[in-house]
């Protein structure tokens, strides 16, 4: 069996269509077809079922696309070592983000990085902290960053501690205090971001056995800035969220001081690419710089 055949079955998979995965292979669909068939012939069973609404795994499929990611990843690592050992650092890497870093970290970061290594490919994949821990856990990318502990069983790197903020409206009652209790905002409406550090403000109150009036619950991170500004409520968020923020907001710290951990995780770093190790050394390197 040839190896390319891998490759294109596992992105018929993530595409969940022929056509999809052959435009991103520059291939047509009666190639791509004739790859999966082809496939199908050389192990003797039917991984795919094709019909009008796209294309579904058999139960056969499900036992086996593990297996195939598995090897297209141990090709892909061959190839950049062969290609490392020749002197030329080439390869593909494929990262989690979430919004903040993908805000304030990751546009100086790919600059540099690309002029560094411009023969490495970045992918990037956004979500919140449970889908990139999930995508982490099943080999959609070689590495994520994430907000530590996390709940699987993923080598991780510490980066950053990041503070959560607790922001209200320019006129808020509290807006003389230097900090402010939790106590203190317990009663007022409290705005619940969601989709990632809700489960840092979750645990924040959990640990001081507090319920907040949960008002709103919102995903946005400048829509939740937009309703405390204009009054509807308060909110906790992380520091790197609001730094440069243009709302009018009241930003204090919280008494006590809490934070979120900032990290990156990966199945294994040991045994990650060569072009996955290069762009980890080179985050953490600049995240060093930075603090």
């Amino acid at each position: 069996m040839k190896l390319n055949k891998y490759e294109i079955f596992v992105k018929v998979v993530e595409m969940g269509s022929l056509t999809k995965a052959g435009e991103m292979l520059n291939l047509t669909q009666s190639a791509v077809s004739h790859a999966i068939s082809g496939l199908e012939q050389d192990i003797g069973l039917t991984l795919l079922i094709r019909n009008r609404s796209g294309i579904q795994l058999t139960s056969i499929g499900e036992r086996l696309i593990h297996y195939f990611k598995e090897i297209k990843q141990i090709n892909d690592r061959l190839y950049q070592e062969v290609s490392l050992i020749k002197g030329l650092e080439i390869g593909t890497v494929k990262i989690g983000v979430f919004t903040s870093i993908s805000i304030h970290w990751l546009p100086a970061i790919l600059k540099q990085f690309n002029v560094a290594f411009p023969f490495i490919e970045v992918k990037l994949l956004d979500g919140n902290y449970q889908e990139i821990e999930n995508w982490i856990a099943t080999g959609a990318i070689d590495f994520g960053f994430v907000n530590l502990p996390t709940h699987n069983a993923l080598e991780k790197v510490s980066l950053k501690q990041d503070r959560m903020l607790c922001i209200l409206p320019p006129d808020h009652v509290l807006r003389g205090q230097s900090t402010i209790r939790l106590e203190h905002i317990i009663d007022e409406p409290f705005i619940m971001p969601i989709s990632g550090c809700d489960t840092d403000v979750r645990r924040i109150l959990s640990e001081n056995k507090l319920s907040p009036k949960v008002k709103y619950e919102l995903e946005d991170d400048h829509a939740i800035m937009s309703m405390v500004q204009n009054g509807l409520g308060v909110s906790i968020l992380p520091e790197m969220i609001l730094s440069g923020t243009p709302y009018n907001l009241c930003v204090r710290p919280l008494e006590g001081g809490y934070f979120r951990t900032i990290g990156i995780a990966s199945v294994s770093f040991k045994n990650a690419s060569p072009a996955t190790k290069k762009m980890v050394q080179f985050i953490t390197a600049w995240v060093d710089r930075l603090t």
